[in-house]
């Protein structure tokens, strides 16, 4: 369970099943994914612990960017918790807040071990528990959540970052193929990713949206808030340059998956050719925008 800090579902997000992931590689982007989102996750935890926190938890922490954030906005003790061993060391090499803590627990499975992390510092249970892009790993959605709400100490709140509206990076017509190509990405993506949620282990539909999994989880007080994230343009170099390993990724996943026809896979794999005239890498015209949603219910 390694997200992408406020992922969501950003099309950089790896989901299995699929091939062997490249730790190496998951990690490095994982820590670019961290810096990006930087401001984001700081404005996000100081709105989360308020007036104060004891104890915050990161669910999925990935990079552990939000779980530093939680410690730059007072929280006394962060648990960060990831599924992947890989993950977590790369993760504690980047903080040296003596404040986060390390744990290697998954969903659905981890709950005990959190609790019992939990319960080492505070016996009432968590003040804050955060999770960004995690839970839609997870078969029975629902379930997780419903975890994740019983570690809560009573006032405190459990933050999901899921939803919102996935990146978009280029104009409608790039001037290759129909006109459209990164709407029918899009679509392909959405394809493959009901399909993986599928094929999950006792994989459970959630037929309703994230706001109500936390009311059904007897939350209260359920808010959602929506950011618009936009990298200023013209695209610096660092971000020209992930924008384009996103897309690569995205489209070799969908390539792998067979979402893609033979017509867009064969523009695409000239987009991305640094040795084409057509490559992407060589345009002014390059974007990056999207919408992260937070849905927030309090114990």
């Amino acid at each position: 369970m390694a997200h992408h800090q406020g992922a969501a579902d950003r099309p950089d997000h790896h989901h299995g099943p699929g091939p062997t992931i490249d730790f190496g590689e998951l990690t490095e982007h994982l820590a670019r994914g961290a810096q990006a989102d930087r401001a984001w996750t700081a404005a996000e935890a100081t709105l989360l612990v308020g007036s104060g926190a004891g104890v915050a938890v990161d669910v999925g922490c990935g990079a552990a960017g939000m779980a530093r954030a939680l410690a730059a906005a007072g929280v006394v003790r962060v648990i960060a918790a990831d599924g992947s061993a890989d993950v977590l060391a790369a993760a504690a090499a980047l903080t040296d807040d003596q404040r986060v803590s390390f744990v290697h627990a998954d969903l659905p499975d981890g709950l005990l071990a959190l609790a019992d992390a939990i319960r080492r510092t505070s016996p009432v249970g968590a003040d804050v528990i955060w999770s960004a892009a995690a839970i839609h790993h997870v078969g029975d959605q629902q379930a997780a959540i419903d975890g994740l709400a019983s570690l809560l100490a009573p006032g405190g709140r459990l933050a999901i970052a899921e939803g919102g509206l996935g990146p978009r990076y280029l104009p409608t017509d790039v001037g290759l193929g129909e006109s459209g190509l990164e709407d029918r990405l899009i679509a392909a993506h959405q394809a493959w990713f009901h399909r993986m949620r599928a094929e999950l282990p006792a994989s459970v539909p959630m037929p309703y949206s994230w706001a109500e999994a936390l009311r059904r989880a007897s939350l209260a007080d359920v808010t959602t808030r929506t950011t618009v994230l936009e990298r200023p343009l013209p695209l610096s170099d660092d971000d020209r340059a992930e924008v384009l390993r996103a897309l690569s990724m995205r489209v070799e996943q969908n390539v792998e998956a067979g979402t893609l026809s033979d017509d867009d896979v064969a523009v695409w794999l000239r987009l991305l050719d640094p040795a084409d005239d057509a490559w992407l890498g060589g345009r002014t015209d390059l974007g990056s925008l999207r919408a992260q949603s937070v849905h927030v219910g309090v114990r």
